[in-house]
Order: C-alpha cells, then structure tokens, then sequence
C-alpha cells in the first residue's frame, strides 16, 4: 500500500512538472481536467507554440498560466479592448493572448526590463500575425509612466491594463495606472494570492523570494480593496488575478 501511495504521489509530482505552473486549485488532477477539457482543445495554436516553446525555458515559472490566458483572452473581446498597455511581458504568452484578443487595429504597449526574453517569443508573435499591434520598450516601467501622465492626452487614454512584474511596485504602478486607464476601463493584477502565502503564517517554510514579495503582495491587496476609485473581483486563477474596474 505504501509503495501505491508512493507512485500515486511520483505521479502526481510529474503531472505537476506537466502542467508547468502552480495552481491554488486544491489538486493537480483537477487543474490538469480543466486544462485538458476547457482549456488546451480551445487554445489558438501560436499560444500553444509559445507555451511549449516556454516550457523549455528555465524561468518558465513567470509565465501565465494557459487557463489564465485564456480568461485575459475572453476579458478583452467583452470588453472590446483596443488600446492596452502589459507590463511585465517575460517572453510574451500573455501579450500573445491579448494581441489575438484584439482588432487588427488595436494597440499594446509592452514593456520589460528583458528584451532577450521577449524575443523569444517574438517569432511566434510575428508568426501569428499580430506583431503590428505591439510597442515594445525595454526598461523600467516607472519612468515611461511618468513620462505619459506628463501629457494629458494619456489620461484615460487606455481601455485595459495588465501587470505581472516586480511585485515591490505593484502600488507604485496603481498610483499611476490610475489615472491613465480609462473610467470604466479594466486594471489587471498578477499574482495577488502569491502561491497561496497571502493566508500562511509568518513562520511558515517558504522559498526566499515568495516571502520577500509576500508584504508587497499583502499591502496590495489590503490597498484595493480599500480604493474608492476601482470596484474589484479577485479570483483564483492561475496564481490569483486581481481585475479593477475604474469607476471614478
């Protein structure tokens, strides 16, 4: 019975490595039946590409989850998003889903401290056919932020907005984004259940760089909830997504 329960877990391990990214869900059985049943017979072939194509890649952890994608990709074709700004691209799985989300004319600025990782990406991008609707700029985004609320034209000049980057400024890129997402507009938040640490105890074992990123990830969430500016929905997908609607 113990050496069942041993291949049971191997197994389960593996199927874990398989799904290649964490999931809050309470089994990695039941993930990999939403993957298997709603998510992957959906998936537009260049998303697969460029997931596969990730996989490969040691820091393949950063990337969106394939059932997130697919929720950002549905997101912006209700909303019927044109004009959207990413930061934090890694090698472009979820600004793939938003590209394919978009009209042809549609519009998304990009921007990643690491190019190299985004050109990754890119041949799948041009590939598909959307590479047109993408500025990219490699750098910090703060500054280029700053830079865009210095000319008013910008403000609320944008239809939706995702963030998956350095969760240290997750509240210095509300205080910004804000202002130049549009009312009614949508503001994404990656990460804010931050591989389920948000509800462990201080003491609890966890990797060096979740409990760094823990207080920031906390401060967020306890920040918008309290906003008076946004109605939010946080759910459970992929690593937990915060959607803001600005609704002032």
């Amino acid at each position: 019975m113990a050496a069942n329960n041993g291949d049971q877990q191997q197994s389960q391990a593996m199927r874990h490595q398989e799904v290649g990214h964490k999931s809050l869900l309470q089994s990695d059985d039941l993930y990999q039946y939403i993957l298997e049943t709603s998510v992957y017979p959906r998936e537009p072939e260049p998303m697969k590409e460029l997931r596969e194509l990730t996989a490969k890649h040691p820091w393949n952890i950063m990337t969106t989850s394939a059932d997130e994608g697919q929720f950002l990709n549905m997101l912006l074709k209700l909303i019927n998003a044109k004009n959207t700004m990413e930061i934090g691209v890694y090698t472009g799985y979820s600004l793939l889903a938003t590209a394919l989300a978009l009209p042809d004319d549609g519009k998304i600025l990009a921007m990643d401290i690491n190019r190299e990782n985004y050109e990754l990406g890119l041949p799948v991008i041009e590939k598909a056919g959307v590479a047109h609707k993408i500025e990219f700029k490699e750098g910090p985004a703060l500054p280029v932020l700053d830079q865009m609320l210095e000319d008013e034209k910008n403000h609320g000049a944008y239809d939706f907005i995702f963030v998956d980057a350095d969760k240290d400024n997750y509240l210095n890129y509300h205080k910004r984004l804000i202002e130049l997402v549009k009312v009614g507009g949508v503001v994404g938040y990656d990460n804010t259940l931050w591989s389920g640490s948000v509800v462990a105890p201080p003491d609890a074992p966890m990797r060096k760089y979740v409990r760094y990123y823990r207080d920031f990830v906390l401060e967020l969430n306890k920040a918008l909830a309290a906003d008076p500016r946004i109605e939010i929905c946080q759910l459970p997908v992929g690593d937990g997504i915060t959607i803001c609607r600005r609704i002032n």
